[in-house]
């Protein structure tokens, strides 16, 4: 199936209590054997493992679900998705939707975010250099040249750096990984 217009968007559904792995397995089947990749893109349990010190002073590995009778879904909202994610055995609902067919409410990216890095799906970047630092460009177009970093985007892994050609300065967009600080 070709990918379908829309935005990329986090939505929670709400399961019965234990069972949000199986509403994961469930739905990713059901994505498959419906042709649904290109509109539902991710399906995740957010789980930690913590460390448990039992009283005789061993410590034990635990899988704890952060957000007991949830399953987050990446995918664009529209009725054929909708329909799949809904009408998944043991799902009760999308959470922030009165039901009736009324469109479920987006999580925030901002909200997201957090919860992503704490499962483990989402790693934290870390770059050498920030706004303000001279840096030189490694690989590329912009290969050998040295410019001063005017931006960072992260979700998009670009720094944008103020370079100079041909005797004026410029914006040049590069990739984070094409970046390093002079030292």
């Amino acid at each position: 199936m070709a990918e379908v217009k829309g935005e990329k968007l986090w939505y929670i559904v709400q399961t019965y209590s234990g069972k949000e792995n199986a509403v994961k397995d469930n739905l990713i089947q059901r994505i498959t054997s419906m042709d649904m990749e290109g509109q539902i893109f991710q399906v995740i349990v957010p789980e930690q493992i913590v460390q448990e010190r039992k009283e005789d002073g061993t410590v034990k590995e635990k899988v704890v679900k952060l957000f007991p009778g949830y399953v987050f879904i990446e995918m664009i909202d529209n009725e054929q998705s909708w329909w799949v994610v809904r009408n998944t055995p043991q799902v009760t609902g999308f959470l922030g939707s009165a039901g009736k067919k009324t469109r479920p409410v987006p999580v925030p990216a901002s909200e997201m975010e957090p919860i992503l890095k704490a499962c483990g799906i989402k790693k934290t970047l870390e770059i050498a250099y920030k706004v303000g630092d001279i840096v030189t460009v490694i690989r590329g177009n912009f290969k050998d040249r040295v410019g001063v970093v005017e931006s960072i985007d992260l979700d998009k892994m670009i720094t944008t750096i103020s370079v100079e050609m041909f005797g004026r300065t410029m914006s040049a967009p590069v990739s984070i990984d094409d970046v390093e600080i002079v030292k």
